[in-house]
């Protein structure tokens, strides 16, 4: 059985990492993208980017059709990169 270390490291290698800078620049660009906030809503509570989509990442994948168009390039964030990292490998 795997850990959850190795189980987010090998979701990690089959998906693309952005940094939040270029995550400013295609804001910043206009470039079209869905911002996904996969975290808790307590999470959400507390904060969050402005313009993006809370979807748990418990309800992510019976969620996200109705509410991002598949077209769209998805950007997922969550608080330390992990949820995130597993969520994408899922929706890919």
């Amino acid at each position: 059985m795997k850990t959850a270390a190795e189980l987010i490291a090998e979701a990690k290698s089959r998906i693309t990492e952005i940094s939040p800078d270029e995550v400013r620049a295609l804001r910043a660009q206009g470039a079209p993208h869905a911002l996904v906030d996969v975290r808790e809503g307590n999470e959400w509570q507390m904060g969050r980017i402005p313009g993006a989509t809370f979807i748990p990442r418990g309800v992510l994948e019976p969620t996200i059709e109705g509410r991002v168009p598949r077209e769209t390039p998805v950007v997922l964030y969550c608080a330390s990169g992990n949820r995130s990292a597993l969520a994408a490998d899922v929706l890919q």
